[in-house]
């Protein structure tokens, strides 16, 4: 579960029509809820789930030309089978930064937050939550990109020996859980 922020308690959550309506008399709002998709038509396809994850990414300019490590979340368990029998290689020591792409389909999402626990041998080694934000629906349907701030991967061979096993989940203010899956990787002296 994301960390709580003494005091705050997000507002009742409400559908992108009921924002659309809201106000509807000014214009100059009128045009900023159309800039976030809030208009009719967006307010119309409220069906569906209100986010999709689409990929997690690590990103380093150490990488060799040509090379990407992009785990694709439209299968979530098909991830965790594939990494658990070859866990993603990560290269010891370098600077590296996660990107998250996902899409909002049709409602305002708020406080949105990624949310990664790291484990290795059972034992709970580091736990990342970032927020991505608050979002209205996708523009065109083209998805949000998130970079997070850059972290070093760890170096020495007790770190290289062993799997890495990473639960991962994409989580709001309210509660609500936009993805959920697990994955691996291993360190290694190159990628």
């Amino acid at each position: 579960m994301p960390s709580a922020t003494p005091g705050y308690k997000p507002g009742a959550a409400k559908s992108a029509d009921e924002y659309a309506k809201l106000d509807a008399n000014d214009e100059s709002l009128a045009r900023w809820k159309a800039s976030l998709g809030l208009d009719a038509a967006a307010a119309q396809a409220a069906t569906g789930p209100k986010v999709t994850v689409l990929s997690l990414e690590l990103v380093s300019d150490t990488l060799p030309a040509g090379k990407t490590i992009a785990l694709d979340l439209k299968d979530p368990a098909k991830v965790a089978t594939e990494t658990k029998k070859n866990p993603v290689t990560i290269k010891e020591g370098i600077e590296y930064h996660v990107r998250i792409t996902f899409r909002v389909n049709h409602s305002i999402i708020s406080g949105v937050r990624y949310i990664q626990v790291v484990k290795r041998s059972g034992i709970k080694v580091d736990k990342l939550e970032q927020m991505l934000g608050s979002y209205g629906p996708s523009p065109n349907s083209e998805p949000y990109v998130k970079n997070f701030e850059p972290e070093e991967s760890p170096s020495g061979m007790l770190a290289r020996s062993g799997t890495y096993n990473v639960k991962s989940r994409v989580i709001d203010d309210d509660g609500e859980v936009y993805a959920d899956f697990e994955w691996a990787f291993k360190l290694g002296k190159e990628w």
